[in-house]
């Protein structure tokens, strides 16, 4: 197993962290749902990566927020939609860390129009980012995964993949694919010890959903916006031992949204 505990005179510490054989790599972690989840998983004892796009200040301030608290962080400058930057992430962590045995997809963009105004370059931006940067770096973690038998991949989806919301065919439909991406690869490595999840936010208090509007909240069965923490709990959880027997699901985080 990757997770090997310190004990002292045969009991582990109450402030002691446990040690991994292996990382966390989250994309898009600078902020939001991505730092939640960075934060929860340095937490449970993984050294993690945290990729960034533009913000350089978040990510390096979050690097240095885990460090003070005990964990293992490395602030990575890669646009998920650039290949060879990725490849330099997963590099950069395997030289110093070990293989890559947590994968979060967690870097997402949003140019909403509606289906008859949107056009070619606002659809594929969302897809390439939402989706395809999803699948290549889901590819590329699986083979240090299947070898070591023990692997988390959980990928950041949304209820409006299953479920309408005007204005958003792009993002729609590249959660949607995400939620099937994540079923089919679930399947595929299910003997190996790897596990393949889906987690879909509802409205969650980040800057993708910040133009959300009062009215919109109100239609909320918990009357409010969940928390990027409260996110990263399913994630933390999802990528734990504990959830072993949990692959190929999409666990969904709406406040009763879409029940």
């Amino acid at each position: 197993m990757t997770d090997a505990t310190v004990q002292t005179n045969g009991a582990r510490a109450a402030t002691e962290r446990p040690v991994r054989e292996g990382c966390a790599l989250i994309t898009g972690a600078s902020r939001g749902i991505g730092a939640a989840t960075a934060r929860a998983l340095a937490a449970e004892g993984w050294p993690v990566g945290i990729t960034y796009r533009a913000d350089r200040e978040g990510a390096e301030a979050l690097a240095h927020e885990i460090e003070t608290a005990g964990g293992v962080a490395v602030p990575i400058a890669a646009d998920v939609c650039d290949a060879d930057a990725m490849e330099a992430a997963f590099e950069r962590m395997e030289a110093d860390h070990g293989s890559v045995l947590v994968l979060v997809n967690n870097a997402g963009v949003r140019d909403d129009n509606l289906a008859a105004q949107l056009d070619d370059e606002a659809w594929q931006r969302v897809v390439d980012t939402n989706l395809t940067a999803a699948f290549r770096a889901t590819r590329r973690a699986l083979r240090p995964m299947i070898r070591a038998r023990w692997g988390r991949i959980v990928n950041v989806a949304s209820v409006v993949g299953p479920r309408a919301n005007v204005g958003q065919a792009n993002y729609a439909a590249a959660k949607a694919g995400l939620i099937g991406m994540t079923k089919t690869v679930a399947v595929e490595v299910a003997r190996r010890g790897v596990t393949v999840n889906a987690v879909a936010p509802g409205f969650v208090e980040t800057k993708l959903t910040e133009d959300v509007s009062a009215e919109t909240l109100g239609v909320i069965p918990a009357r409010r916006a969940g928390t990027p923490e409260e996110v990263a709990a399913c994630i933390r959880f999802l990528a734990s031992e504990e959830a072993s027997y949990v692959t190929g699901t999409t666990l969904v985080v709406d406040g009763g949204l879409s029940a």
